[in-house]
Order: C-alpha cells, then structure tokens, then sequence
C-alpha cells in the first residue's frame, strides 16, 4: 500500500506519523534545501532530531503554517 503524499495527508487530517525534510519540502512545493536552511536560520516549521535525522510533528506544522498565515493577513 503507497502512502499518500503528505500535502494530500495533511489536508485530510493528521498523519499517523512523523513528517521528514522531503515531506516538508513536497508540503510547501519547495527544494528540500530549503527546508534545511530553515532549519538552520529557525524560520521555518519545528523539528526535532531523531539520531540523524529530522523529523516534524503535523501538529506543530498545521500550527506554524496557521501562524504564518495569520501574521500575512494581519500585514
């Protein structure tokens, strides 16, 4: 069984799973370096780090987009 797109995942509701850097990048239709120079500048969604690698809560990105969206419609 393929697992759905995360875009597709989010919009129907939470993931049952953490989200990685390509699921980020798919997510905002961005390049996955991007996703990473977010990380590094602290600009973008929360992750957090398993061993290596990066994972995201879809909670805590379902709230930094409700952020970011509220913050452009107030400018």
């Amino acid at each position: 069984m393929a697992t759905p797109p995360a875009i597709a995942t989010l919009r129907a509701g939470l993931p049952d799973r953490y989200l990685t850097p390509d699921d980020i990048a798919e997510l905002f239709d961005v390049p996955k370096e991007t996703v990473y120079e977010w990380r590094k500048k602290r600009t973008g969604p929360p992750g957090f780090r398993i061993g290596k690698h990066i994972r995201y809560d879809p909670a805590a990105v379902q709230r930094y987009t409700a952020e970011r969206m509220a913050a452009d419609t107030a400018r």
